[in-house]
């Protein structure tokens, strides 16, 4: 059996990526603070099974308690690949470094990063000693590349945790395992994360109006599109190439 686990099932990009691989005929097992009962229905349908755990990513016991439950639940005699896209991530603080306070940096770095390099971990662990292979997706932004006003802490996550998926790809590589990390871009979308973008006053982030543009230019794709992109990809394992950056942009282009 096929397993995918992705966190920040109960809406967005995350709650499509779901519903795609359950009709796809995979088992899906989703990571948020809210149940999507809409995929358990999906599941039942398609014959496979979708399960929820509820974890707040903020919380690293919670994170190191729920992804630990989950790994040794997956990697058995019965599991023959397993996927885990670590797709939940926030968008704030919004605003200029000095008016950050520390329990919105602390929450999050935790959402953002932290819980990607846990569950990472904890699952590694799990895939070499049963030798099941493991293919880490890790949904990074564009901010990663560049310094954008009033995202310092994102486009820091997002960057960081690009070099952490790297570096998880070059070690695997190197220690000759069949597990893979690849980096997934799924450039802008018509999320509830882009509605919070686009309550930003000026002040706090300079390109506010260039983000109510593509809204009204409909310029942002819908989750199930870019969905579907990255599950096509996952569905050949053997094409997925280790350590690769792939965009959104480019596959649809």
């Amino acid at each position: 059996m096929i397993y995918v686990v992705i966190t920040g099932t109960s809406r967005g990009l995350g709650a499509s990526l779901a519903k795609l691989f359950l009709e796809k005929g995979f088992h899906v097992i989703g990571v948020a603070r809210n149940e999507n009962k809409a995929l358990v229905q999906i599941a039942q349908e398609q014959g496979v099974t979708y399960q929820h755990y509820t974890c707040h990513l903020g919380d690293t016991e919670q994170v190191d308690k729920v992804f630990s439950i989950i790994a040794n639940q997956l990697f058995n005699q019965q599991t023959s690949t397993v996927y885990f896209i670590h797709n939940a991530g926030t968008v704030n603080p919004i605003d200029t470094v000095d008016k950050h306070i520390p329990e919105a940096i602390n929450k999050h770095v935790h959402v953002n990063l932290i819980a990607p390099m846990i569950g990472s971990s904890i699952f590694l662990m799990a895939a070499n000693k049963t030798e099941i292979p493991l293919t880490n997706v890790y949904v990074t932004s564009g901010a990663a590349e560049r310094s954008v006003y009033g995202w310092g802490a994102y486009s820091a996550t997002k960057a960081g945790l690009n070099r952490y998926a790297s570096t998880v790809a070059l070690e695997q590589k190197e220690l000759g395992t069949p597990h893979k990390a690849i980096i997934f871009d799924p450039s802008i979308m018509d999320t509830d994360m882009q509605k919070e973008i686009r309550s930003s006053s000026e002040s706090s982030f300079q390109d506010v109006e260039k983000f109510k543009a593509y809204k009204r230019e409909n310029n942002l794709r819908s989750t199930d599109k870019v969905a579907q992109v990255l599950v096509d990809q996952l569905s050949n394992s053997s094409t997925i190439e280790n350590g690769k950056y792939y965009s959104v942009k480019n596959l649809l282009s």
